[in-house]
């Protein structure tokens, strides 16, 4: 783990996104780092979120345990020493395809309608990285969708009687 810890703390330092996409782990901490932005966009990176976003990880990149606590750590510092969100869309766009960047915008907004509200930061964010991504509007808005619908049917199930609902 500290391998791989050390590996994309280069991968940070580096000033050419096209060379941090070379390599695996750059376009996966492009991805992380993004994802923590917009979980500490409204204020409180809680701990659900921080859960949220590790189970992404892990499930999209099929990644284990230990190397999903080293890109969540690299991601977050790198989230924290960033400027501005250029580094990691403009290294998604060069080492992402069209359906890998709508998936991390469906993965965006995961976490950001994760605890239920989209603050107006939020929002705004979304707007300027689905932009910075080459996502279509209409995609992004397809994204949001399948997660409201998801979160929706979670939702239901959860207050459904037990016993009811299972068989659909």
């Amino acid at each position: 783990m500290q391998a791989m810890l050390s590996r994309l703390k280069t991968l940070l330092a580096g000033s050419d996104p096209a060379a941090a996409v070379r390599e695996p782990e750059g376009r996966r901490l492009a991805a992380a780092a993004l994802l923590v932005e917009a979980a500490r966009q409204d204020g409180d990176y809680a701990p659900q979120e921080r859960a949220l976003i590790r189970a992404l990880l892990q499930k999209c990149f099929a990644l284990t345990a230990d190397e999903t606590d080293a890109l969540m750590a690299g991601a977050e510092e790198a989230q924290a020493q960033a400027t501005d969100l250029f580094r990691f869309t403009r290294a998604a766009v060069l080492g992402m395809d069209e359906r890998g960047r709508e998936a991390l915008m469906e993965m965006l907004w995961h976490v950001v309608l994760s605890d239920g509200a989209l603050h107006d930061h939020e929002a705004s964010l979304m707007r300027r990285v689905a932009g910075l991504l080459h996502v279509e509007d209409h995609a992004s808005a397809a994204a949001r969708r399948r997660v409201v619908e998801g979160l929706s049917e979670v939702r239901r199930d959860e207050e459904a009687p037990p016993g009811k609902g299972v068989d659909r």
